[in-house]
């Protein structure tokens, strides 16, 4: 019996693996260029901050400097429970500071639900609300890009998430290639078959009156997979330009990383819970591909612990003598589950070959084995802590500016 169940979980793994391998095809290729607009639509650029007195002031001057009509959009930062020279510098830069406190609702959720209650109040109304990170740097045609895709009708968009420091450390460069890899086979094939794209935290844009209208409501630990399920329960599908790109950083250290990802599977453990099964049955009974899609990608987080906790136990069965004793799909059909492995390996390869990462990115394929394998003990933990919706911040400390990036591409 308990083989047999061991046995069912594997299949329903491999389908899951194999249906994601499938979508990765249509990731090849890129649409044509999209039709171009005159700048139109103002903008409200919210920039989320907690004690960034480091990074944020390299990020106004990026953003002051848009390729955009600089009446059209209006820089506002929210200086979440901050404690160092935040606002003081934000002030300085001559943009809007607003300065929320309340320890005890803390968390960039809560952040932007409380200022989209100040902007539908502020005396300028605006067409669209981007939002970004305080560590950010942007590509001086954001705005048009997400113009152009306004004008053409998308509700929310979700822009090219990039890493502005890839060569750091070998945890920075595992960064990198998982985002060259998610930008490419993940939300590209989606964006290319009309199905939903995932928000991603940072880089995004969003009609104001579609959040009049919803509300923000995303105030768990990853507020941007919760509102991507709301947008996809009412049949907004988020959608994907690849053109718009946004450079985040990443930890430099492990202990830093490992801190980071266990509050994404915290607040992912808890959006899986609330929203795959109404999303699911909800896209069987409409017959609609892109939420069954979007449910299977919230289910995620399960497929990682269920996978890597009968991955260990087949791997130790094996090592017990007179075993095995669990059946393994490997023996049924070694060649399919076999191939569906080694692609599934090879894809982190390929996303690096056809996004033109740089040559020294191709090191960090050594140990990014160890950082991919490192996502089981954290999801393990998290699935236990998930109820712990305490908010982590990510120091920066750092200054990069675009040009620092865009030479080190270049280069």
């Amino acid at each position: 019996m308990l083989d047999n169940v061991f046995l069912g979980m594997q299949i329903v793994l491999a389908l899951i693996g194999g249906y994601q391998l499938s979508l990765a095809f249509f990731g090849w290729y890129r649409r044509k260029q999209k039709k171009q607009y005159e700048p139109q639509k103002s903008f409200a650029v919210l920039v989320a901050a907690h004690n960034e007195e480091q990074v944020v002031g390299a990020l106004i001057e990026n953003l002051k400097s848009l390729n955009y009509p600089k009446e059209l959009y209006d820089i506002m930062v929210i200086c979440d429970n901050c404690t160092d020279r935040t606002a003081d510098i934000v002030k300085q830069h001559g943009v809007y500071a607003f300065e929320r406190r309340n320890p005890n609702l803390r968390g960039k959720g809560y952040a932007i639900e409380w200022m989209l209650k100040k902007l539908w109040k502020h005396p300028r109304s605006y067409d669209a609300v981007v939002m970004f990170d305080a560590d950010n740097l942007v590509s001086p045609d954001f705005l048009l890009h997400m113009n152009n895709d306004l004008c053409s009708g998308a509700r929310v968009i979700q822009g090219y998430l990039d890493t502005k420091n890839p060569h750091d450390s070998w945890i920075t460069s595992a960064y990198a290639v998982t985002y060259w890899f998610c930008n490419r086979l993940w939300q590209l094939p989606r964006q290319n078959l009309n199905l939903a794209n995932f928000l991603g935290g940072t880089g995004m844009c969003f009609e104001s009156n579609l959040l009049k209208e919803m509300g923000w409501g995303a105030t768990s630990l990853v507020e941007d997979l919760e509102f991507t399920m709301r947008c996809v329960q009412r049949g907004i599908n988020p959608t994907f330009n690849y053109e718009a790109k946004v450079y985040d950083e990443k930890p430099l250290t492990f202990k830093a990383s490992a801190r980071q990802r266990l509050r994404w599977m915290q607040g992912h453990f808890e959006v899986a819970r609330r929203y795959f099964f109404p999303l699911f049955w909800q896209g069987l009974k409409e017959a609609n591909w892109a939420k069954i899609d979007t449910a299977i990608y919230a289910l995620n987080v399960y497929n990682v612990l269920v996978g890597s906790l009968l991955t260990i136990v087949l791997w130790i069965d094996l090592s017990i003598p007179g075993g095995p004793h669990f059946t393994s799909v490997f023996f049924f059909a070694p060649i399919l589950f076999g191939a569906i492995t080694i692609l599934g390996a090879v894809q982190f390869p390929i996303a690096l070959l056809i996004e033109k990462a740089s040559w020294k990115s191709y090191r960090s394929l050594i140990t990014f084995p160890v950082f991919l394998l490192s996502w089981w003990p954290v999801t393990l933990y998290a699935f236990f802590t998930q109820n712990n919706k305490t908010w982590s911040h990510t120091k920066h400390t750092r200054v990069i500016r675009l040009e620092d990036v865009q030479g080190k591409q270049a280069s």
